[in-house]
């Protein structure tokens, strides 16, 4: 009897061991720098769809070496099952390294510093703004003042930005005086005392333009406000390494067809620019769009002529009629869109814009990027802004490659 029973535990030992194997899996994800410099803060992003671990990963080691990578796992379709790990890593010039990733189905208390933070608040009479992810109201209605702030906004240390929640969808721009994450603390809006220390503010009027970068639609012949017949905005992803905001039109009526699109934010930890994906529910027509910034006042203008432009000039934050208790801000604004989806570079208006397509494709992707004077780790002119801009379209056109064994 007894030979029995501890066969019976041997038994029960093996398959709980089996069951706790099969919760895991081992991945090696090598990363190449063929580039001729340094990738500082390089995201690497492990699609678990493709890698398909036949769990809903909870929880994960990624190590170089012996040294643990801090990491990031996403569920970015709101299914409760993770989609992304993501992880920011160095690559110095013509380099090469090595990821071991253990990938779990267990839940883990392991933290890593917030590089990022993202929030958004709905306004109430109590000013207790209470925190929200995720708002969808029918696209005619307008909801901007119910929300503080407007609508989501995410920073890294280097920067802020926030979406707005109306017809608009503008990027509006928060620029720092010194490195660090402060939207918990200031709200979008710093206090006279939260200027005294040195905390940021809100640094360009965007009004009817495309302010920070924002992606519109084109009709004849100037840049169209999006009314769909529901939008959604929300933060699918708060850090620590990245913020992941969208911006979700759906069944709008747009130059002959009823289309759905989300427009996806994404701001990484030590990065001053954002990565915005837009993706449609099938393959665009010919359906024009335009995406570029506000062509600030009295402002110098750069463009590559291929999907690259920007400016730097100054003007007043809130408009030339609200100037109490503010003064002039001088910002950079620059758009990058792969020169592939770039239709024709408008005439200078209100906006320095690019009208881009993508027929016959369900997605595709652009950079922007923003900076202000009052960083004190910025940069001081216009021509450095504009030599920033040519680099930044380097970099993006010479990703890391990346390698994946299951």
């Amino acid at each position: 009897m007894r030979k029995i029973q501890l066969f019976a535990t041997i038994l029960l030992a093996m398959g709980a061991a089996s069951t706790m194997q099969a919760q895991e899996k081992e991945l090696t994800v090598t990363v190449k720098n063929t580039w001729k410099e340094a990738k500082p803060y390089e995201p690497i992003v492990v699609n678990l769809k493709e890698v398909n671990p036949g769990f809903n990963v909870q929880s994960a080691t990624v190590m170089d070496g012996n040294t643990e990578i801090p990491y990031q796992l996403d569920d970015l379709d709101g299914d409760g099952r993770t989609d992304e790990l993501a992880m920011l890593i160095d690559m110095p010039a013509k380099s090469k390294r090595s990821l071991n990733i253990t990938l779990s189905a267990k839940k883990s208390d392991k933290t890593f510093p917030a590089q990022v933070y993202a929030q958004m608040m709905l306004s109430d009479k109590k000013n207790k703004y209470p925190k929200i992810q995720s708002l969808s109201v029918p696209g005619k209605n307008d909801v901007y003042n119910a929300l503080h702030h407007h609508g989501p906004a995410f920073e890294s240390e280097l920067v802020g930005y926030r979406i707005y929640f109306d017809k608009r969808q503008t990027v509006d721009t928060y620029g720092k005086s010194r490195k660090g994450l402060e939207l918990a603390e200031t709200l979008f809006y710093p206090t006279d005392e939260h200027k005294a220390k040195g905390y940021g503010d809100d640094v360009l009027w965007v009004g009817s333009t495309c302010g920070g970068g924002t992606l519109k639609g084109w009709e004849d012949g100037k840049p169209a406000h999006i009314i769909p017949a529901l939008r959604t905005e929300c933060i699918r992803a708060y850090g620590p390494l990245r913020t992941v905001v969208d911006i979700i039109d759906a069944d709008w009526e747009y130059q002959g067809n009823t289309i759905t699109m989300t427009t996806r934010y994404i701001l990484y930890g030590g990065h001053r620019d954002v990565r915005v994906e837009v993706s449609f529910q099938e393959p665009l027509a010919d359906e024009t769009f335009c995406a570029g910034v506000i062509n600030v006042k009295n402002s110098k203008h750069y463009s590559d002529h291929k999907g690259l432009i920007g400016c730097w000039g100054t003007d007043w934050p809130a408009g030339a009629n609200d100037t109490i208790g503010r003064k002039l801000e001088t910002v950079g604004l620059a758009v990058c869109i792969p020169n592939k989806y770039v239709k024709e570079e408008q005439p200078v208006t209100d906006n320095l814009i690019y009208t881009v397509g993508a027929k016959g494709n369900t997605a595709f992707t652009y950079h922007l990027s923003f900076a202000s004077l009052r960083e004190t780790f910025g940069f001081k002119t216009a021509e450095e802004w504009f030599d920033y801009m040519k680099q930044w379209k380097k970099e993006l056109e010479h990703p890391c490659e990346v390698e994946i064994k299951k």
